[in-house]
């Protein structure tokens, strides 16, 4: 189940994130949020704006990267080996940063309630740095675990031949979407995690269904 749900709640929570802004904010907002240097500017202020559409948006996004964690574990128990072993832990430690950020962007929206758009934005950007890379910057250093989880799980599926070449690529791409604070959704980022549902939820449909596929070894270099 986690196969089907984990990147389509994903996928959904990208959308959310990107459509919440657009409709949150006025042409000259966007246009405004889009010339500062940093993407939080314009997600505080389209809180502010759109408290329970911007929360949505936010939380499925988390669910999505709760329910990646089993996927992807079931993906590397599936393809067996060391290196989808390492691969599955490192993307794992890529959706724990993952979970951190979502507690400090719920911290961000919490704080303009209390203090005001204003301030809470002047507060949440003098301390972003130390705010997006966390304590001892643990957080950040367990983000790159995506970038590199992806690849060596990439490299797995396709050595074993569960994926071709087309999925692993789509499960390789899919891991390049960004990580951290109060970021900025694109529709992109919503079509490179469309990939990884496209490479993910047939696998997870013949599980469900008992139709397990059993690797085959490398396949060629174009394959599905």
């Amino acid at each position: 189940m986690a196969l089907i749900l984990g990147p389509v709640v994903m996928c959904a929570g990208y959308l959310l994130r990107h459509l919440s802004t657009v409709t949150a904010l006025t042409p000259q907002q966007q246009a405004w949020a889009e010339a500062q240097p940093f993407a939080a500017y314009g997600q505080l202020l389209a809180y502010s704006s759109e408290p329970a559409l911007l929360t949505l948006s936010y939380a499925v996004f988390a669910l999505g990267a709760i329910l990646l964690f089993p996927a992807f574990v079931a993906l590397a128990q599936r393809v067996g080996g060391g290196l989808a072993f390492w691969g599955a832990a490192l993307l794992v430690a890529g959706l724990f940063a993952r979970l951190y950020f979502a507690g400090a962007d719920q911290t961000a929206f919490q704080l303009t309630e209390v203090v005001g758009l204003e301030q809470a934005t002047n507060a949440i950007m003098k301390e972003y740095v130390d705010i997006s890379y966390g304590p001892w910057r643990v957080p950040v250093w367990a983000s790159v675990g995506q970038y590199a989880g992806s690849l060596l799980l990439a490299i797995a599926t396709w050595r074993s031949g569960l994926f071709g070449t087309a999925r692993s690529l789509m499960l390789l791409l899919a891991g390049g979407t960004w990580m951290g604070v109060l970021k900025g959704a694109s529709l992109p980022d919503a079509l490179v995690t469309g990939l990884l549902c496209v490479a993910l939820v047939p696998l997870g449909v013949r599980m469900l269904r008992g139709r397990l596929p059993a690797p085959a070894g490398r396949p060629a270099v174009l394959s599905w």
